[in-house]
């Protein structure tokens, strides 16, 4: 036998179309015109035997470059970060790898206190008071928070600041043009949002500021000055934070933001290519029953034992869909538990280490090229991802890394126009002082990074 899995046998098919009164497969398609069907052969390859479809598949996988073979500088977004090994042990258990949605809390119980263990979390680092059971992705959660700011404050126009990830802003546009909101990007000085800018853009009629915190650049935002300048006008204050920061970086709660959302990606989840990830999104008390998606509560069973229930579901699925805050209709329940699983394991200590290593890499790494000729674009406080500037593309150069086992930095020309040869580079705890050494080394020695004045 080739195949470990068998769809049907003949037997079966012949049963099934006896069952519904054909003769041929090719009479279920007998009301799509003679004139447009497919006549012939598909242009597809034979099928494989399981051995060989296993090795094929292996030869295609091995094409890829890996952070397993490879040192990565690339972040913007996603990130090579420590996983403990017990996050995989426990996702991989079959009560929680196969677990859909606890709808039934009495046989639930495991997946429902991982996930209030992931809100509870969520809440000590960004200093809110209520996080939801997760989101998709950081992006989606950061547009959620602009609808959801535009229904609170019963305005229309949502100001973003260019530092924000430009994926990110994609997607809030997306989601605005549907409901008919406006969004006003503002521009960004030696990295970071122009405080001159939003000041223009910001008016009565703005229903909040969205930031990101460290921004996309690396660099550290002026919360407590943009808190002022949104508060002033009665909007809402949201940041987009990565969550591994806040284990060193003040919490934005403590700033005065409103809504902060994230992606827990830094937390055990793999990179995946860039997902599938899980967002995360936390709110004061007083938005609490408009948080998108759902929240799990603890309460006690009528034997006064602790217990977990699905609670406050504002979702069109669960209450009437002109009440319902959001169409978000599932969440990353897996993943939360990776990042649930993640944090436990590295305690309140760890992720504080975790994250002054990020702080110190990256600094280490700033410096080493900047001793060797390179110039780094921005000048202000930074956690673990930097600007550099290049007298070339930065495709070429990341080209000339990978052949040096090395995945290079994020190519900022992509996003925008005017970073047009400058490079993000992400040093996390991950990196070594020999991967950054050789990093240095590496871009010392190419022509186009040669000779850059301080």
């Amino acid at each position: 036998m080739t195949f470990r899995y068998l769809p049907m046998t003949d037997q079966d098919k012949k049963e099934m179309l006896e069952t519904i009164g054909i003769e041929t497969t090719e009479e279920l398609f007998k009301d799509i015109p003679e004139e447009v069907r497919f006549k012939g052969r598909l242009d597809i390859e034979e099928a494989l035997s399981e051995p060989q479809l296993v090795k094929e598949m292996g030869r295609l996988a091995a094409m890829n470059k890996n952070t397993k073979d490879y040192a990565s500088f690339l972040g913007a977004g996603v990130y090579d970060h420590y996983t403990p090994s017990i996050v995989n042990h426990m996702l991989l258990r079959s009560e929680f790898y196969t677990a859909y949605t606890p709808y039934q809390p009495e046989i639930s119980q495991g997946e429902l206190q991982a996930i209030f263990e992931f809100q509870t979390m969520i809440c000590e680092l960004t200093g809110m008071d209520v996080a939801n059971s997760s989101m998709y992705d950081g992006g989606t959660s950061l547009a959620e928070a602009g609808l959801l700011s535009a229904a609170q404050t019963r305005r229309k126009k949502i100001v973003v600041s260019k530092s924000v990830h430009p994926e990110s802003r994609d997607v809030l546009k997306t989601y605005a043009k549907g409901q008919h909101l406006e969004v006003v990007e503002v521009d960004a000085e030696n990295g970071l949002t122009s405080l001159n800018g939003l000041r223009s853009a910001v008016d009565e009629e703005t229903a909040c500021v969205i930031v990101q915190y460290p921004n996309f650049f690396g660099q550290i935002e002026p919360l407590k000055e943009i808190e002022e300048i949104i508060h002033e006008n009665k909007g809402m204050f949201v940041v987009s934070s990565n969550p591994l920061a806040l284990g060193a970086l003040t919490p934005p709660g403590k700033f005065g933001a409103d809504i902060v959302v994230g992606d827990a990606q830094p937390f055990g989840i793999a990179q995946g290519f860039g997902g599938p990830h899980c967002g995360y999104f936390a709110v004061t008390n007083k938005l609490m029953r408009k948080v998108p998606g759902r929240l799990v509560g603890q309460t006690v069973d009528e034997d006064g034992k602790r217990g977990f229930v699905l609670t406050l579901q504002a979702r069109e699925q669960h209450i009437r869909r002109d009440k319902a805050t959001s169409n978000i209709c599932s969440n990353q329940a897996l993943n939360a538990l990776a990042a649930s699983i993640a944090m436990t394991a590295l305690g309140k200590k760890g992720v504080k280490e975790v994250a002054h290593q990020n702080i110190q890499k990256a600094h280490y790494a700033k410096k080493v090229l900047e001793d060797k000729g390179l110039k780094t674009a921005f000048t202000g406080s930074f956690f673990n991802e930097f600007v550099i500037e290049l007298k070339c593309s930065a495709k070429e150069v990341n080209q000339k890394l990978l052949e040096s086992g090395i995945i290079g930095g994020y190519d900022l020309g992509l996003s925008y126009s005017e970073m047009k040869n400058h490079m993000l580079i992400a040093v996390t705890e991950m990196r070594t002082k020999e991967e950054i050494d050789q990093l240095a080394n590496v871009l010392e020695g190419l022509s186009c990074v040669q000779n850059i004045s301080h």
